[in-house]
């Protein structure tokens, strides 16, 4: 409002000072062209109508050329200005009236809810977890226009300053369940610090950005810290690292001896180019196959006749012997390790922390990246192909991507797939909207680090939360049967209506598994599903 203050008292002052200028021009013109001599304010009220269109020349017509000019420079000036000041005044000025602005407290009765401090790419995961669990949350930005934007975009979200008592009291930060601060790691320790001062029982987690920072967010009192980069460099490298062994790695334990886990396929193995009807998985191991991703993108439940390649990753459910026939099907059965033959491209603290993983699981690999420093291989540009050449790209069976520009991991996942189209390219996305434009790159699999930190932040909030894919977003809830009741598996189509596949069900301290249609689902059951956020919140909404 300032500017718009600023440029209206400079149009006025420029609008005086023409007006006063034609007005003596027209009051000599007058005089010496037209022999009519006038009274300086008639000459001034002609120039005034002229500029404002309500009237053209009480004294016309004139007799002179010289005046005849004069008036028409006058009549265009006049047009000029007024147009002039539309966009530069009238428009502004309407547009700070329909702004909408966010507000500077919650409301009254808003409690057990998350205190978001500043919003970053990975709140907007966070909030999606939220949401799907229907808590409620406040975003509180400290800088006015980004508030109004979120404001605008459908957030809860107040203007505040997060780093003050009077802004965390406005978010009720004595009645939230807890405290996520996201700004630098600066400014988090000042929120902690702050929210310790409001309320020492609110539980607070904080985001690191340098890991060598984190004792000072431990000292500030928070109960929580969180390193994104950290947890991203472990899962890109858990994509190396569980292609060379047949173990079964992570998953999530539903019942005695059964299982859920997701499995990616590797380039090389059997199961590449085929069907999924064809592939021989539910009779060669006997798993159920819940969802598959296809280059990122989440389907459940798949086609049959969907063709698999060395991007699928399926979502799966069995006991430990039969996920672990199914992990030994999606290994290369012509994978042998040389030196070499991983390449780590960027020596930041992802790549770090992957070089560190694949080297206490003894795979070899050579790290790339521009600037010299220890653990760095080769030095050289990861867009330039005969520096990727040299770091032996060419001949690696997998690269691991792990850029912190977006942009330069989309060009160089191009040249790596021109210099060898049958590598396996595991890629880092920094933020979730360029995953899809790096699969369609040539990479096989992508981990977006707004994605993995937002997952993170709410499972360290929601502790009834099981999640099994910290990149993905498929998650494995325990929900009460509800309107579900005396209905059997076929009739309740859980898995067309939702997306969501019903894995197990709790009954009376047991859990059944072997779920065919004709199963029939009490009142008093409980349900274990599994789906992506999405699908949950379709089930929720569904089936209450």
């Amino acid at each position: 409002m300032d500017t718009w203050l600023r440029r209206t008292l400079v149009y006025i002052v420029a609008l005086g000072g023409i007006i006063l200028g034609y007005a003596f021009a027209y009051d000599y013109g007058m005089a010496t062209f037209e022999s009519d001599p006038q009274p300086f304010l008639r000459s001034l009220r002609v120039v005034v109508e002229t500029f404002t269109t309500t009237g053209y020349g009480s004294d016309a017509p004139w007799s002179t050329t010289e005046m005849r000019l004069l008036v028409i420079v006058m009549d265009i000036t006049g047009v000029v200005l007024i147009f002039l000041a539309l966009p530069v005044l009238l428009f502004p000025l309407f547009e700070e009236a329909m702004e909408t602005t966010a507000p500077n407290t919650v409301e009254n009765s808003l409690s057990d809810h998350v205190v978001i401090c500043q919003f970053s790419p990975r709140g907007e995961t966070l909030v999606t977890e939220l949401d799907t669990w229907d808590v409620d949350y406040v975003i509180v930005e400290p800088d006015r226009d980004r508030a109004n934007d979120l404001y605008e975009d459908g957030y809860y979200v107040i203007h505040a300053d997060p780093q003050s008592v009077d802004g965390l009291e406005r978010a009720h930060l004595s009645s939230a369940r807890a405290l996520v601060a996201d700004a630098s790691d600066q400014v988090n320790t000042s929120i902690i610090l702050t929210a310790r001062e409001v309320d020492e029982s609110v539980q607070t987690v904080s985001v690191v950005k340098e890991p060598d920072r984190a004792k000072y967010h431990d000292l500030a009192g928070a109960d929580a810290v969180l390193s994104p980069r950290g947890l991203l460099g472990e899962s890109l490298a858990s994509k190396v690292t569980t292609g060379i062994s047949t173990t079964l790695g992570d998953s999530i334990e539903i019942g005695e001896d059964f299982d859920i886990a997701e499995l990616p396929i590797h380039r090389g193995s059997d199961l590449v180019g085929t069907t999924l009807a064809d592939s021989g998985i539910r009779e060669e191991t006997g798993v159920n196959v819940i969802g598959a991703w296809f280059r990122g993108q989440f389907v459940s439940p798949p086609d049959p006749e969907s063709e698999l390649d060395g991007s699928t990753v399926l979502l799966v459910s069995g006991t430990e012997l039969q996920l672990e026939q199914l992990k030994q099907m999606t290994l290369s059965s012509v994978r042998g390790f040389r030196r070499g033959e991983t390449v780590i491209i960027g020596a930041g603290e992802v790549g770090q922390t992957i070089t560190s993983a694949l080297t206490n699981a003894g795979v070899p690999h050579t790290v790339l990246d521009q600037a010299d420093a220890p653990g760095v291989d080769v030095v050289g540009d990861a867009t330039e192909p005969e520096e990727l050449r040299h770091a032996g790209v060419g001949t690696a069976r997998t690269v691991i991507l792990a850029l912190s520009s977006d942009t330069d991991t989309e060009f160089a996942t191009l040249v790596i797939r021109d210099l060898n189209p049958d590598v396996e390219i595991i890629a880092r996305a920094e933020e979730s909207e360029n995953v899809q434009k790096m699969y369609r790159a040539g990479a096989d699999y992508v981990l977006a680090l707004s994605t993995v930190s937002g997952r993170m932040l709410a499972s360290t909030i929601l502790e009834d939360e099981d999640v099994i894919s910290m990149d993905q977003q498929v998650e494995v809830i325990r929900v009460a049967a509800n309107g579900l009741g005396n209905t059997t598996i076929g009739e309740a189509d859980v898995r067309s209506r939702t997306g969501c596949t019903v894995v197990a069900i709790e009954r009376n301290g047991t859990v059944v598994t072997d779920l065919g249609p004709d199963v029939t689902i009490e009142p008093s059951d409980k349900l274990v599903i599994a789906g992506t956020d999405d699908g949950v919140t379709r089930f929720k909404s569904v089936f209450g």
